[in-house]
């Protein structure tokens, strides 16, 4: 039996013995943090068994970065659970893209240009779990940056209208029926205010997660402005709500150009397939025509 063969045998055994043990232990653990971003996600236990054997601490430059990224998506409630979970997505799917190349090797030369591609494969699997959450924050910021200055509108509309900052900030929200990723970060700002934070300090939390230039210029300025007493207010609101609209717009034309980007590739294929279907049948003719 060939070397490779071998290996390709006990991985498998030895992945599966891994997962049927450790299956019951982590079902609890993958349903409570798994928000439906990994497929395989049945597949983890063993790579969880494997990251308690090891006693992995999560504590490199690289798990920091992840988990910063992870605590803007999902805030820091259970974000050392959910990049443990990220790391098993990572060794699971590292793991299935060995055992595949393994099956091409038994059955194709092994050569340079063969290591080069297997090369290429097992980089593309580890980069795309963390494209899939840079991809996850970049959408995640393009919906903050077009809800913002319709909630930015209300607020001037309130605070013009004599309401102070804090109850214009809780009326444009609790009459609010939204749920995406801006309503939700303003809900918890208002719930850390009302459970005893600081204003200003929950102010300054809500522009850490949402991480957007226009978020974190508001607050910067209101922060400022209530310092100094708030005569200025509604000034520097109407400012910023101007702001805020040009930057939709060329974020949604950002958007757009992106879109009729992705659309490109697609008509290329249906042109290719139109050409085809309409060449074959001339070629075809010339071919008995010249028979």
């Amino acid at each position: 039996m060939k070397p490779l063969a071998v290996f390709l045998f006990i991985d498998a055994a030895l992945t599966a013995v891994l997962h049927l043990g450790s299956r019951k232990k982590y079902a609890g653990f993958i349903a409570s943090h798994d928000t439906g971003q990994y497929p395989l996600k049945f597949l983890f236990p063993a790579a969880l068994w494997l990251l308690d054997l090891v006693k992995y601490s999560f504590g490199t430059n690289y798990d920091r970065l992840l988990m910063s990224k992870l605590t803007q998506l999902y805030g820091h409630r259970n974000v050392r659970q959910r990049l443990k979970l990220h790391w098993a997505a990572k060794i699971t799917y590292t793991n299935l893209g060995i055992q595949f190349l393994a099956l091409m090797a038994l059955g194709s030369r092994v050569d340079a240009a063969f290591a080069v591609f297997c090369a290429g494969v097992l980089t593309a699997v580890l980069y795309l779990c963390d494209w899939k959450i840079n991809s996850a924050i970049k959408k995640r910021q393009a919906e903050i940056q077009m809800e913002f200055p319709c909630f930015l509108n209300k607020i001037v509309l309130l605070v013009n209208a004599g309401m102070t900052f804090s109850r214009a900030w809780e009326k444009a929200v609790v009459e609010s029926s939204k749920y995406g990723s801006l309503y939700r970060e303003l809900r918890i700002t208002l719930s850390d205010i009302k459970s005893g934070k600081p204003e200003q300090q929950a102010y300054v939390d809500f522009a850490a997660r949402c991480r957007t230039h226009e978020v974190i210029r508001f607050v910067s300025a209101v922060v400022q402005n209530i310092k100094k007493g708030g005569a200025d207010m509604v000034t520097i609101l109407r400012l910023l709500a101007r702001e805020c609209w040009e930057s939709r717009k060329n974020t949604a034309r950002r958007l757009g150009e992106e879109a009729s980007t992705k659309l490109l590739l697609p008509m290329v294929i249906m042109f290719l397939a139109i050409l085809i279907i309409v060449v074959t049948p001339a070629i075809l003719a010339l071919g008995s025509m010249g028979g």
